[in-house]
């Protein structure tokens, strides 16, 4: 499946360090070790990590345009986003993050944080245009490649072929993968996570469901990991 991306096209909405660490169960020696973010987009995940004297590379197509095109389609979107999240306030759990508010303030900030790195982290390789299901990347350059609000959660646009191929790619480039969530956009399990899992362990990897520390779309608390 090939996909096309336009700016156009691109919701763009970063989130921090503290829900990746949240999300995928993040601890001192994990964000030690090189980490590549799949589908990272705007986050301050990146600088966060690296401010910590960490490793991170991270990919997304949204790193095809500049800093000034990233920000006003932020500038463009963040409203409306906000407005739908409002709306829809019962579809979300104000645990980790307590109120529109709070959501619209650290949405905002991590985009800023992004956004006054990108242009000399890109320089630096740190954001890379890249896109799975296909990387430029040497096999296990990476220890660990999380994927967040990317893989399952759009299992109505991207198909099973997808997903699997995708993964097989993470796991070629690093030694461990942890996605995050296992819902779809409408709160509904996502119907490829059991295939994937029995397809990854028929090629003998090693998957585990974890409960973790992070829920705001409801239901959507749980990472799958594999190595």
């Amino acid at each position: 499946m090939k996909i096309e991306y336009n700016l156009k096209s691109i919701v763009p909405w970063g989130r921090t360090l503290d829900e990746y660490r949240a999300m995928f169960l993040l601890n001192k020696k994990d964000l030690k070790q090189k980490i590549l973010g799949c589908g990272d987009g705007p986050a301050s995940f990146n600088v966060e990590v690296r401010a910590l004297g960490g490793d991170v590379v991270s990919i997304d197509p949204i790193y095809a345009f500049k800093k000034e095109e990233i920000a006003k389609r932020i500038d463009e979107v963040a409203d409306e986003v906000i407005a739908q999240v409002a709306k829809n306030k019962e579809g979300f759990v104000w645990k980790n993050i307590k109120s529109v508010d709070e959501l619209y303030q650290t949405r905002m900030r991590a985009m800023r944080e992004f956004l006054a790195d990108y242009t000399e982290g890109k320089k630096e390789g740190y954001y890379q245009y890249q896109m799975l299901p296909q990387l430029s990347f040497i096999d296990k350059e990476f220890d660990l490649a999380l994927s967040s609000h990317f893989l399952f959660l759009y299992s109505e646009h991207l198909d099973y072929e997808f997903h699997l191929k995708a993964i097989l790619e993470m796991l070629r480039v690093a030694k461990e993968v942890r996605i995050f969530p296992l819902l779809t956009l409408k709160n509904e399990p996502s119907p490829y996570v059991d295939r994937v899992i029995i397809d990854l362990e028929s090629l003998g990897y090693k998957t585990k469901i974890i409960p973790c520390d992070y829920e705001f779309q409801k239901g959507a608390n749980e990472m799958l990991q594999i190595i």
